[in-house]
């Protein structure tokens, strides 16, 4: 199937998109791929829409549409389905334009920012304390996230309305978080793989970028992760377009288009 696309993923590694709880469907003509969809269930009652490719020499036909609107009824069969969602970046256009038509609508815009150097916006502040309690780390995501219509950005690219389903004691006893002196803020990292390693932040505040000793406990939880591995990790954290306004003016992020999730409203 010819996309145009250079190095695509979806390619690199379709072994696994076809496993377990991935699913992928494709259009054919006359024997031929000329489109392609899927989905990846979480924790049974999540799913999440993409892999939508077609091959260029056949768009125009609408054929992105209706494998994707298959694929989407497809995800509700399962019977255990609370939530079908896509995430897709706001550049993209043609894809946003194939999420409206079979009825998704967007729930919020999200701007990846990526870094190796977190330690540029490090002061000298006292670190954060780190929680080992998983009972309050329990309390602290009922608190803060499950709540009607939050987002939760459970790994790189795939953020997903809070639910209790989207929280096991068992990854979340994985996952670190720190809280300030004075208990009223607080953060998680949990280390997720999209081709490169990454240290993911996740913060339900929107003044990230004036807590004192956030970015200094941050920097902390990264070369503990760096330590790890022998290639870079990068810290990717999730950030609301009030805090895009905010951030400083030599930052260290990288800044693709952002994301827009789109949700199945039903």
């Amino acid at each position: 199937m010819d996309t145009g696309i250079e190095d695509d993923y979806i390619a690199a590694i379709f072994p696994y998109l076809v496993t377990g709880p991935n699913k992928m469907y494709g259009r054919f003509i006359q024997n031929q791929l000329v489109s392609t969809a899927g989905f990846t269930i979480y924790h049974s009652v999540y799913a999440m829409l993409g892999r939508l490719r077609t091959d260029r020499r056949y768009r125009g036909q609408n054929l992105a549409t209706e494998i994707l609107n298959n694929v989407l009824e497809r995800a509700w069969e399962h019977s255990e389905i609370q939530w079908v969602g896509a995430n897709t970046q706001q550049s993209n256009i043609p894809a946003q334009k194939v999420l409206r038509k079979i009825g998704l609508t967007p729930r919020i815009s999200l701007q990846s920012a990526t870094t190796t150097s977190p330690n540029q916006l490090a002061d000298e502040h006292v670190q954060w304390m780190e929680i080992s309690s998983l009972s309050k780390k329990k309390t602290l995501l009922s608190e803060q996230y499950v709540q009607p219509g939050r987002v939760f950005p459970y790994e790189c690219y795939y953020p997903f309305e809070a639910k209790t389903e989207l929280f096991h004691d068992d990854e979340v006893a994985t996952w670190r978080f720190f809280e300030n002196n004075q208990c009223d803020r607080f953060f998680i990292t949990k280390y997720d793989q999209k081709k490169y390693h990454y240290l993911q932040v996740v913060y339900p505040f929107q003044d990230l970028f004036n807590q004192s000793g956030l970015w200094a406990t941050i920097t902390h939880a990264h070369n503990d992760s760096q330590s790890q591995f022998e290639e870079d990790v990068h810290v990717w954290v999730d950030i609301t377009s009030d805090q895009m306004a905010k951030l400083p003016n030599q930052h260290p992020f990288d800044l693709p288009s952002p994301w827009n999730l789109y949700v199945d409203q039903r």
